[in-house]
């Protein structure tokens, strides 16, 4: 059985993205705390908030990912291409995330809990994208397997969560 067909393994690579981002958005909520109180409110930086946006987007992506599927495997809100649409636009937004973070950080005289914090965050938002990619790569996998099939518009279950997990 292939680790794809394992809708076990698949909760489990949930688990981890939502765990990835919990720990992306404390740290990120972090920094953005001391430096809207560092610079007297004059806000954190967009880098810094972009994190933020895709945690909160990545929790929103996974309710649909886990719970459609799930309990709506028959209705129209179950459609392969919408799943890897929020896949990769979630995937497209780590990847951006990690990287503008990243570059804000590079060349910074920095020292400090906040600095390991950012950079903290730099690395759990790297390995969020890793985790993305995969899962972008077989819901494509997916959705090339299945080209002019009569179910084009079903998700694979074998990527999907089971019931009961």
């Amino acid at each position: 059985m292939a680790i794809y067909e394992n809708r076990t393994v698949i909760l489990g690579v949930r688990i981890a993205q939502a765990l990835f981002a919990l720990i992306v958005l404390g740290l990120t909520a972090y920094v953005a705390d001391w430096w809207r109180s560092w610079w007297n409110g004059y806000g954190s930086p967009s880098e810094v908030n972009f994190l933020i946006f895709t945690s909160v987007w990545t929790f929103l992506a996974l309710i649909y990912l886990i719970l459609v599927p799930w309990r709506f495997a028959n209705s129209v809100l179950h459609h392969k291409f919408a799943i890897l649409g929020v896949e990769a636009v979630t995937m497209i937004f780590w990847f951006a995330g990690f990287i503008a973070l990243s570059v804000f950080m590079t060349g910074r005289d920095c020292n400090g809990t906040v600095c390991g914090s950012a950079r903290a965050a730099c690395a759990f938002g790297a390995f969020s994208w890793l985790l993305w990619a995969a899962t972008t790569a077989l819901a494509t996998m997916h959705v090339l397997r299945n080209r002019g099939t009569a179910s084009t518009s079903k998700g694979d279950p074998n990527i999907q969560v089971q019931e009961g997990v």
